[in-house]
């Protein structure tokens, strides 16, 4: 592994991490550092998708007690399998359409200026339920994650399924959508973040079965790099997020995807940037 590799290898494991769990676009940031980088082949995209294992493994180690417990209480503790089918409720709608879809959706829409567009959008969004839920607030009927059903969870789920679309956010569609549904806040953003264990540990291991013929031993050291760093700066963000949202609402992160693809699509069209594809 080459200096300049190893070096790309860490700065696409600090996006990952920065950009996973706010709702911002982890799979947005990665396909357009991986453009400026000029990271962009078959091996690459793999690598965009395992290192998201590197990042979950943060979230794991900051709820570790929490999921100890979880799956040792499955054969014991109704709550705990409660907890457990309402993750696999609200992971089948985006594994359904990941399948169904997903090729159609990579070869059309993962490129930077479809990714600009959802970015925008994702931030009108944002903006339009963040005043929608100062000037009426909504009732909120789950006040923790242990309290939603399964058709909470369920609804949950098709929310992180719109995340397909690169540039949504898969954290900001979850926390957004379950905060619609009459989650608290800090409950919506638990429950994103024990939903991504799930969704990007399944999407790790099934690319890199599907993707195993353009991967060899010589590309270990390139994972390992860009999940370790992906792991150290998904933990300093989850911790931060956190403490964040107890006191702020996420209009800054809507009015930072709106300029940020207001910037790329303005690069792309007056062509101050080159953009791969």
């Amino acid at each position: 592994m080459t200096l300049a590799l190893a070096l790309k290898a860490i700065i696409m494991g600090l996006v990952e991490g920065f950009t996973e769990f706010l709702p911002i676009s982890s799979t947005g940031h990665l396909i357009l550092a991986g453009s400026l980088l000029d990271f962009t082949d078959d091996k690459a995209k793999v690598f965009e998708i395992v290192i998201q294992a590197g990042a979950i493994m943060a979230v794991c180690w900051e709820y570790r007690a929490r999921i100890a417990s979880v799956m040792s209480g499955l054969t014991s503790d109704p709550k705990a399998r409660k907890f457990m089918l309402n993750l696999i409720v609200a992971f089948l709608p985006l594994a359904l359409l990941g399948l169904a879809f997903g090729n159609q959706i990579k070869s059309v829409l993962f490129k930077p200026v479809p990714v600009a567009m959802a970015f925008i959008i994702g931030g009108i969004i944002i903006l339009w339920v963040e005043r929608r839920n100062k000037l009426n607030p909504p009732v909120v009927r789950v006040e923790t994650v242990d309290d939603m059903t399964l058709l909470d969870a369920f609804k949950v789920g098709c929310a992180q399924a719109v995340a397909l679309i690169p540039g949504t956010s898969r954290s900001g569609a979850t926390i957004i959508g379950a905060m619609m549904f009459g989650l608290p806040r800090k409950a919506a953003t638990e429950f994103s973040f024990f939903l991504a264990i799930p969704t990007l540990l399944l999407a790790t291991v099934y690319s890199l079965i599907k993707e195993r013929d353009v991967l060899s031993m010589a590309d270990l050291p390139m994972f390992s790099i860009g999940s370790i760093a992906a792991f150290i700066s998904a933990f300093l963000c989850v911790r931060w997020l956190l403490r964040y949202i107890s006191t702020h609402d996420f209009t800054v992160f809507a009015w930072y995807r709106i300029v940020f693809g207001i910037v790329v699509l303005a690069s792309s069209h007056y062509g101050w940037v080159v953009w791969a594809e």
